[in-house]
């Protein structure tokens, strides 16, 4: 198993935060209810650790499997990512509501669902440790 190195618990820290602020901003904004100050602070903490996670994976080198200096085709995410914040950013800031809603959605489900789905992965180092402790592994 690939050691706990101050990169990946940053990395690691600010992935799992953001998957669990990135729900309480899409909700604050949901339904006849909505909390704009909620929606503002849970969305510009979402925004911070998405930099954070993205930016911290350009650290995060692996030389197994199929790689180019390290970086494998997961690292492909990076610049999604800070595309699909910027994009929702730049909505936000041409007042097209509904560009930023669509954009942020889709990056929450992409960035945080999907890849984190596959940080499950027995290869990868969260699904090791928890299949590991699991007794599965």
């Amino acid at each position: 198993m690939q050691p706990l190195t101050p990169t990946i618990a940053i990395h690691l820290t600010a992935a799992l935060a953001a998957t669990a602020i990135g729900p309480l901003a899409l909700w604050a904004r949901l339904g006849r209810s909505t909390y704009p100050r909620l929606h503002r602070a849970a969305g510009y903490a979402w925004v911070m650790l998405m930099l954070i996670t993205a930016l911290s994976a350009l650290f995060i080198r692996d030389v197994r499997g199929l790689h180019l200096a390290g970086y494998s085709p997961i690292h492909l995410l990076i610049p999604v990512t800070l595309l699909s914040v910027g994009r929702g950013l730049w909505y936000l800031a041409k007042h097209n509501i509904t560009g930023h809603r669509l954009t942020m959605q889709r990056t929450y489900i992409g960035a945080c669902v999907v890849a984190g789905g596959f940080t499950l992965l027995p290869s990868r180092f969260l699904g090791q440790w928890l299949w590991g402790h699991l007794g599965l592994l």
